[in-house]
């Protein structure tokens, strides 16, 4: 790399430096189209944005600059409320620049970061298209970071077969459990429980060797999180399922839209509490979510989603609703001595 390289903090809220911002979250984008083409999952400044302004985590931003332009971008999340060992690495490098040191400078950064703060758990995330291999592999290896988990990303095309859908929610063995769905506006009646159920996500879905502590989830703070989603422009339809003889929500299913791209629909937390599983409620839930979202947001041509390859339920669900794999990431992590 030239020897012009400069690592400077970004606030991504700050007006006067949007245009860095627009080069630092452009830089991400790339990344994604390098993987996936036109299929990239990118998000945009707005939702960034939101993010920072939430209370439950520290987000800060650095951009690496070169020549003038921003050719790469870090963010690290510092959870506030909940795994207080845990710093998350959002990290990118100009993809004709790999291999000139942006990504070591940056990876520097971010460690130096979390010390800091007194992280002891590194997490970052690389991801590779189907029939390609991961790029970052050898980056991430050399630096210490080990493999916790591996995913699959999935596909469903959207308009799905309507007759099918609706047979797989009609199916018989769930008569104790009622769906219901909203889009937009979560109803207020809802908070406690799916408060709960978020609280549950982070200890029901598989984590395999991920260093993780459960969430603390209560009202105010799923409030806050579904607020700062619609002030960034995304739209959600979500269907929960309800226990008839106790009058709770037991599981839900989310999609959510961005307004970068509307003609993608991604699919977020996925939940049926232990206690009732074995009714089909994920197949059920995720049929109905995807009719709800044909009906509401026919834009939508395609709903995307993300599952550890461990988890054969949620993974087998989605092959009966049509989904076809077309990438993978892995989850890697390091474990660090912090200064006392």
């Amino acid at each position: 790399m030239s020897d012009d390289l400069e690592i400077r903090p970004l606030d991504l809220l700050d007006p006067s430096q949007e245009p860095a911002a627009r080069g630092w979250i452009g830089v991400h984008a790339a990344v994604q189209r390098d993987i996936f083409g036109d299929r990239g999952s990118a998000w945009t400044l707005e939702e960034v944005q939101g993010f920072v302004r939430g209370a439950d985590k520290k987000r800060v931003a650095w951009a690496a600059w070169s020549g003038g332009e921003v050719v790469g971008a870090l963010e690290v999340h510092l959870p506030l409320r909940d795994n207080l060992r845990s710093a998350l690495l959002w990290l990118s490098v100009e993809p004709s620049l790999r291999g000139r040191g942006v990504g070591s400078a940056l990876v520097a950064e971010a460690e130096r970061v979390a010390a800091e703060h007194g992280r002891s758990t590194l997490l970052v995330e690389t991801e590779w298209a189907e029939g390609r291999s991961d790029a970052s592999e050898a980056f991430a290896t050399a630096r210490g970071y080990v493999v916790a988990q591996t995913v699959l990303r999935s596909e469903q095309a959207l308009p799905a077969d309507r007759a099918a859908l609706t047979a797989l929610v009609a199916a018989p063995g769930a008569e104790d459990y009622r769906l219901e769905s909203w889009v937009d506006d979560m109803p207020e009646a809802w908070l406690e429980d799916r408060a709960l159920l978020q609280q549950r996500m982070s200890t029901d879905a598989p984590s395999d060797d991920l260093d993780l502590e459960e969430e603390d989830w209560d009202v105010e703070r799923l409030r806050a999180s579904l607020a700062r989603a619609s002030a960034s422009g995304r739209r959600a339809v979500e269907t929960a399922a309800r226990h008839l003889p106790s009058g709770r929500l037991v599981g839900f299913t989310t999609v959510g839209v961005s307004a970068g791209e509307p003609d993608l629909g991604y699919q977020q937390d996925t939940l049926v509490l232990r206690e009732h599983r074995g009714h089909g409620l994920g197949l059920r839930l995720k049929a109905a979510n995807a009719l709800r979202v044909m009906d509401e947001l026919p834009e939508v041509s395609a709903i995307r989603t993300w599952n550890a390859a461990s988890n054969e339920h949620m993974l087998a669900v989605n092959r009966r609703l049509g989904y076809t794999v077309d990438g993978y990431s892995r989850e890697w992590q390091k474990v660090v001595r912090v200064p006392e």
